[in-house]
């Protein structure tokens, strides 16, 4: 095949048929038929279009942290871009690009005397990852600081796109909606005053309040649903009686309802029962229906809930 041929002779690092749960923040997922690690935007550009002109199925995504794969794994490229990771500060503005941390960017950021990223100093995803999701945390939001992207459409053509290009809302950008391939981001910061809490010390007390909160010590996802208007998904699930309910080797956090974590070695579709069980639950008890903001990555024999009144509209 010309594209495993190509992956051979340019040195890029590649495996074959090889487990996904081995770069899942979760450590669940089957195996990908191929998982590509380019080294620089014209190895992923090149890797994309042999893709495409060969018909081969492709997702991109960055550190894993924010998804689900399927048992099954995956037939075709997951091409990861967490090689592709350098970054520069110069003055209050921060070119990064695709596959560099988000928080390793905010913390050099914080160094620098540099505030508007401390949010982010726990996410751990990259800054493709992040834009692509307009990732945030306590009250902080990428498209915040966003000022501009360099991004590769779906016929790969090159497009830097502003702000107001970007159709932010909460979780989600213009790239979710047009499968659009970051290459590089920057952000807009500001310089902190003297009377400014130290954006350091602002950024450790966010990872501190993270690490006491949130389930840390299990494999996961993050939040694996969205915020409800009013509302928070974890108080929604605990009040459904629903927090430490386990199926298989995966379980509603103890420590925090709105995470689902991997005690023992879960499946893929352990996780997904238990997000239809808080779905249907949290919807029959409260009439809110929960939406999953982690991405989902092959194919499942679980479904997502849907009320029987939406489904009757089908």
């Amino acid at each position: 095949m010309e594209f495993e041929m190509y992956l051979k002779n340019s040195g890029i690092e590649f495996l074959k048929d090889h487990p996904l749960k081995e770069f899942t923040t979760f450590k669940i997922g089957g195996k990908a038929r191929y998982i590509v690690f380019p080294k620089s935007t014209k190895q992923l550009i090149e890797i994309l279009t042999l893709a495409k002109d060969e018909a081969i199925n492709y997702i991109v995504v960055g550190n894993c942290s924010n998804v689900l794969v399927s048992d099954k794994g995956f037939d075709g490229a997951i091409i990861t871009t967490v090689k592709i990771d350098s970054f520069k500060i110069d003055g209050n503005l921060i070119e990064a690009e695709c596959g560099a941390m988000l928080s390793q960017v905010a913390r050099k950021a914080c160094e620098a005397g540099l505030k508007g990223l401390e949010f982010s100093v726990g996410i751990p995803g990259t800054v493709g990852g992040a834009v692509y999701m307009n990732a945030g945390a306590y009250d902080g939001e990428i498209k915040d600081i966003f000022e501009w992207a360099e991004v590769l459409d779906e016929n790969l053509n090159r497009l830097k796109l502003s702000k107001s290009d970007m159709r932010f809302s909460y979780r989600h950008s213009r790239l979710k909606e047009e499968r659009m391939v970051l290459i590089r981001a920057a952000f807009c910061l500001k310089f902190a005053d003297k009377e400014d809490i130290p954006p350091l010390q602002k950024a450790n007390e966010f990872a501190k309040r993270r690490r006491e909160k949130q389930p840390l010590s299990y494999p996961s996802a993050g939040s694996v649903f969205k915020r409800p208007p009013n509302n928070f998904a974890g108080k929604l699930i605990e009040d459904a009686g629903l927090k430490g309910y386990r199926i298989g080797g995966a379980c509603i956090s103890e420590k925090h309802a709105g995470f689902i974590v991997n005690v023992e070695d879960a499946k893929a579709e352990d996780v997904r029962k238990l997000i239809y069980l808080a779905q249907k639950t949290v919807y029959e008890k409260f009439g809110i229906l929960l939406e999953p903001e982690i991405q989902f990555i092959g194919e499942f024999e679980t479904p997502l809930f849907v009320p029987e009144n939406v489904q009757n509209r089908r």
